[in-house]
């Protein structure tokens, strides 16, 4: 796959070949439950509520969302995702509008009262195209909108779990993985080596940026947030040191 024009990222590479496919199986589908239905609880998401899902993937989140009576536009820089949400959306005539775009460059023509980035999505980027990246998505949300943020390589994270050297199977695949922990800026880059059952082999590279909750919390307040809350488990346990994933809520300013 070649980048969109303007996509520059290396990850933007990352999420085809197999690893499109076994990205679905690191995600188990309890955990999309879970975070589904804690994004209509704590939001008080009501059909016909406009969500804004960035870096959908395969739209885990944003069919989910659309099947409870949301007006979801997905956004994903890879065709064969938004294809195959397209094909979902024809299916089940569900209210969700589809887009492969550059996430940096899109632009949003409506407002929305939630946005998301979920799946560790926003650490693709360093400080300059996170700060783009949020004054986006400000941009495109109602005063006192919300935007939801997951991830799993906050600093509070990645220095306790850093691990240099690994390797799993998951079902027909064996992967191996090699990290660098980097500085200047903070990131962590990592060599994925994957070997299906036929022992062809697939490398993938990515960089993973990383940001102490206070530099989030400082980034999103110059794109015009608050940062609300910080949960490790969505609405029921608040963040602690270590703990595998974050999930930070942040509102909107209104001026």
């Amino acid at each position: 796959m070649t980048p969109l024009p303007g996509t520059g990222n290396i990850n933007s590479l990352f999420f085809d070949g197999h690893y499109k496919e076994l990205w679905r199986s690191f995600v188990p589908e309890e955990l999309t439950k879970r975070e589904l239905d804690f994004m209509v609880q704590y939001f008080n998401l009501q059909p016909g509520n406009k969500v804004l899902d960035l870096m959908c993937g395969y739209g885990r989140h944003a069919i989910g969302l659309a099947r409870k009576g949301m007006q979801v536009t997905a956004v994903d820089n890879l065709p064969d995702y938004i294809t195959e949400i397209e094909k979902i959306v024809a299916a089940e005539n569900l209210p969700l509008q589809h887009i492969q775009f550059d996430i940096l460059d899109y632009r949003a023509v409506e407002k929305f009262d939630l946005a998301l980035c979920m799946g560790n999505s926003i650490n693709f980027f360093n400080e300059a195209d996170s700060l783009k990246l949020m004054h986006s998505v400000a941009d495109s949300l109602n005063p006192g909108g919300k935007f939801l943020i997951n991830s799993w390589s906050l600093a509070e994270i990645v220095i306790k779990n850093f691990t240099e050297k690994s390797w799993s199977y998951d079902g027909d695949y064996k992967i191996l993985t090699d990290s660098e922990f980097l500085f200047n800026p903070t990131r962590m880059e990592t060599e994925f080596i994957i070997i299906d059952k036929e022992g062809s082999t697939e490398i993938k590279k990515a960089i993973d940026y990383i940001f102490s909750l206070s530099e989030m919390q400082k980034m999103l307040r110059a794109a015009g947030f608050i940062l609300k809350e910080v949960y490790s488990i969505p609405g029921k346990k608040k963040f602690a040191l270590g703990e595998p994933r974050a999930y930070l809520i942040a509102e909107k300013q209104v001026i």
